[in-house]
């Protein structure tokens, strides 16, 4: 996972989770957030891809949402977040 902040590196295992009040090393900016998720979409309905999750308005604050998986991806996570880049990889293929 990747600090939406600062773009550090964040180590996170396979299974292991996210505490609500973990903080990024390298910037102290709170992990546990939307704009770290996996299922972070800004082109989804609510910004986000997960049906279930409850609306939350500040993204890039700690939130107690149950859905939360570390994203793969620098900053912005999910499908639709750089249209330019999804083009281009699409094209690629």
């Amino acid at each position: 996972m990747h600090c939406f902040a600062c773009q550090t590196d964040v180590a996170v295992a396979a299974g292991e989770r996210v505490g609500f009040r973990d903080e990024c090393s390298h910037c102290s900016a709170d992990l546990h957030v939307c704009r770290n998720c996996a299922h972070h979409d800004p082109s989804a309905y609510n910004e986000c891809r997960e049906s279930s999750a409850e609306r939350v308005s500040e993204r890039e604050r700690a939130n107690r949402c149950d859905y939360f998986r570390p994203g793969s991806a620098p900053g912005v996570t999910g499908p639709g977040s750089d249209p330019a880049a999804d083009l281009e990889a699409l094209f690629k293929k």
